[in-house]
């Protein structure tokens, strides 16, 4: 493998396999060590708004990817004490709007089409079992230390890129982000077979309700033939992961009975199986990397969930990343930089919007009855207009 255009990638999920797809295209080989025995599904659902499907299908990936997504009608909008609609934001118009599609789907589904498109591509290469400790860097570039179980692997290239997640271990080595902050609030999960839902909730809307110290969010998955249901609530359990048990009475008594409708406490008292994690973020944007390090997705910019824009972010900043790294292979370190100057406000905008969305859907009272009115006033179309300079998003044309 030619060192002058050999990248490393830590991390094959989201934001690295993507990576590793962008920077194979734009002529370089990439290596992708992910600490993980085995790639297996995980996670549950995925909103990919177009910013991030018109990336996804420049890679090739739409033949993969839509016979298992749902392109959603709209976004309903439900006050979860009455259980009526407050809004609806269209979205069976999103193709044409904004020049690519709107997509649920399973997390896993996604990545499945990744690992695929990356194993059909000869300049990549996915290492798993392999988790970087170390790294150098040099004129040539950087060389990581990388443990395969008892053995220790010696990789070089032009340059590192942490695509390893919010407690990424490349972030670590660099030394140059904050820890992670928790934000008080737990995400619970769990996939229901679309069957066992009313028929109400079968239909391809994006349902997202708003109520009392909580919200809840749900939509079809696996080509409607699932339904994942989320519900975040305040809580001060702040284990790290992303697969915790949890126990469906204790989010039970998080729906209150006399704070939520009963159509809202019927889809979560379906499953017998929830999974829970922390929501943690950084207070500080990302400060960059160092020489031809870098970092991307959670590792770089981690974003709450109130806009479902965490993937959408991780896959922008792999097909930017890419463009500079490809445009300027012989100084590795200034594209970087580049790439981190190109990403840096809009990132911060996302996350900085993120917070404030979730500040808004955990209104109480008066506010919140105020908020509600204000929706329904301004209607869908408007609504949808406040996100268009995210889903109308392009990757620049040159570098």
């Amino acid at each position: 493998m030619a060192a002058q255009r050999h990248v490393i990638v830590a991390g094959a999920g989201i934001a690295g396999l993507t990576a590793a797809l962008a920077l194979a295209r734009a002529g370089l080989r990439v290596s992708v060590l992910e600490q993980a025995e085995r790639l297996e599904e995980a996670g549950a659902g995925l909103q990919l708004s177009p910013n991030a499907t018109r990336i996804l299908i420049s890679l090739g990936l739409r033949e993969r990817l839509e016979p298992l997504a749902v392109a959603p009608r709209a976004i309903r909008v439900m006050a979860g004490g009455s259980g009526r609609e407050i809004v609806r934001m269209p979205l069976d118009g999103a193709e044409a709007r904004y020049g690519a599609p709107f997509w649920v789907m399973h997390r896993g589904d996604l990545q499945a089409a990744l690992i695929a498109q990356a194993q059909a591509t000869v300049d990549i290469s996915i290492k798993l079992g392999t988790k970087v400790e170390d790294f150098a860097t040099h004129r040539k570039g950087v060389s990581v230390l990388g443990r395969q179980s008892r053995q220790v692997l010696d990789e070089r290239g032009i340059a590192l890129i942490g695509a390893d997640g919010i407690w990424s271990s490349v972030a670590t080595l660099l030394k140059r982000q904050q820890r992670p902050t928790f934000r008080h609030r737990t995400a619970w999960r769990t996939l229901v077979p679309v069957e066992a839902v009313p028929e109400e909730f079968r239909a391809p809307f994006v349902h997202l309700w708003l109520g009392q110290d909580a919200h809840l969010v749900h939509y079809p998955v696996k080509a409607g033939r699932l339904i994942n249901i989320v519900g975040i609530v305040s809580d001060e359990w702040s284990e790290k992961g992303w697969s915790a048990p949890g126990d469906r009475a204790e989010i039970l008594r998080r729906f209150a009975r006399f704070a939520w409708s009963e159509k809202a406490r019927g889809l979560i008292s379906i499953p017998d199986r929830w999974l829970k994690w922390a929501l943690f973020d950084r207070s500080a944007p990302f400060r960059g990397g160092e020489g031809p390090v870098t970092l991307i997705g959670d590792a770089a910019h981690p974003v709450l969930p109130f806009m479902a824009q965490g993937a959408g972010m991780a896959i922008e900043d792999a097909a930017v990343l890419a463009g500079f790294l490809g445009a300027s292979r012989d100084d590795p370190a200034d594209a970087l930089r580049a790439y981190e100057g190109a990403r840096r406000l809009r990132t911060a905008r996302a996350q900085k919007t993120s917070a404030k969305q979730g500040r808004i859907y955990g209104m109480t009272g008066p506010e919140a009855l105020i908020r509600n009115l204000v929706m329904r006033m301004k209607g869908g179309e408007t609504l949808l207009s406040r996100y268009d300079w995210i889903y109308k998003w392009q990757v620049p044309e040159k570098f």
